[in-house]
């Protein structure tokens, strides 16, 4: 389960912490008794956590004297949160089973579905995946609460049912305040044809998978159109219509992806030296991670990277200059991210994709993804409408998140100790 395993010796435990790196990981500590289960968890420090739990001093707390009990530790050395956050997840998934939710506290993230099996569709939130319906399943979102209202802004542009009834149209129903405020088309009384209320719902699912894009275009060339043709108060309308749904879309985040169609490459510092590490998310299984040199990289801003002299003030003596580096071309770039990419789809393929699973491995990725910005490391790229991913900006993400790891371990070197 992990890249590395320590005999430990309770006599003399300094001996086994000193072959543990003071940096991220996660790790786990097995008990002489096989059939006991290990302590697994992640740290940002292994060797400061792990000194923790097995110091014999006396001064110790009860609670943590692991030291008399422990007689194996492992470990994986991860290059971020986000790293660390998955393997955990893999580690507990493998030792403990289904329990890995409850340990974790992983709860099944929100989406919008529209159930198009429905003779008349309507559009509600839920938090269950299931294989038949992820061409109609649109998210993850934040919270309830944040797809709640973006449904509801949403059904204010359209005209589609919000009754979670079962309909057996009737001439005779007298219809709800939304068909009165003409919010509705009404199929509980017939109020339009059957084929009519398709086509309406035909409209917001590809409002849901284009996340808006497909009704802006139209709205664009309708205003412009009417403007060319002098039509200026129609034109302020439709203005009017497309400022609205700007402002709908903008409750949204580039996160809310057709279930079906999601897929995402995401960029994360490294454990391994000169390199970053990526990480896929495809029919939403997280694999990874594929570790991408920078070697031969023209990095992000590198004129405006700290010198030697600002990393060094009180040297006296001249600092010699580095070698030049030799420049990979574009194409050479390209091909050693297409490998990268090659080798997660390929292990993606393998993983079994059951809606459990799923739904833990979106619910990691919102936990990481939703974090104000300044918590979180690394960047997410999205693949666009021919599932082909924006490799230029990619690379140019490669270099930005390789260079913030540069410069924070720059940071800690300056750091005081104390």
């Amino acid at each position: 389960m992990f890249a590395n395993s320590i005999a430990f010796n309770p006599a003399e435990p300094k001996s086994a912490l000193a072959q543990v790196p003071s940096q991220g990981g996660v790790f786990a500590l097995f008990a002489d008794d096989e059939r006991a289960e290990p302590y697994v968890s992640r740290t940002p420090n292994l060797r400061r956590r792990l000194a923790r739990f097995l110091d014999a001093r006396p001064t110790q707390s009860k609670r943590l004297r692991l030291t008399e009990k422990i007689a194996r530790i492992e470990y994986s050395v991860t290059g971020s949160d986000f790293e660390s956050l998955l393997l955990l997840y893999r580690v507990s998934a493998q030792v403990f089973g289904a329990t890995v939710r409850k340990r974790m506290h992983l709860r099944a993230p929100y989406f919008l579905r529209m159930a198009m099996e429905n003779a008349y569709p309507r559009l509600y939130v839920t938090n269950r995946i299931t294989k038949a319906g992820r061409d109609n399943l649109f998210g993850p979102f934040p919270s309830r609460a944040a797809a709640e209202k973006f449904m509801d802004e949403t059904l204010n542009l359209f005209l589609l049912r919000r009754c979670h009834e079962d309909l057996h149209p009737d001439p005779a129903f007298p219809g709800c305040i939304y068909s009165e405020m003409k919010m509705c088309l009404a199929p509980c009384f017939k109020g339009c044809t059957d084929e009519r209320y398709g086509e309406e719902a035909a409209r917001i699912h590809a409002f849901l998978k284009t996340r808006g894009a497909n009704l802006i275009e139209k709205l664009l060339a309708e205003r412009d159109g009417a403007s060319a043709a002098l039509e200026f108060e129609r034109a302020a309308q439709l203005h009017a219509k497309l400022q609205k749904v700007e402002a709908v879309v903008s409750l949204v985040s580039p996160a809310v992806q057709q279930l079906s169609n999601m897929r995402a490459l995401i960029l994360q510092p490294s454990a391994e030296p000169e390199s970053v590490a990526l990480f896929l998310l495809s029919n939403g299984v997280l694999t990874g991670p594929a570790r991408y040199p920078v070697t031969g990289m023209r990095l992000h801003h590198e004129r405006s990277r700290s010198t030697s002299l600002y990393l060094a003030p009180v040297a006296v003596e001249a600092v010699p200059l580095a070698a030049p580096v030799q420049l990979t071309s574009h194409d050479g770039l390209q091909e050693r991210l297409d490998h990268a990419i090659a080798l997660l789809e390929s292990e993606n393929n393998k993983t079994k994709l059951s809606s459990e699973t799923v739904s833990d491995h979106l619910c990691l990725l919102k936990r990481w993804y939703y974090r104000p910005q300044t918590q979180r490391a690394g960047e997410i790229f999205f693949a666009l409408e021919d599932s082909q991913f924006p490799k230029k900006q990619i690379l140019r993400g490669i270099s930005r998140v390789f260079t913030a790891t540069q410069k924070e371990e720059a940071g800690d070197a300056l750091r005081p100790a104390f």
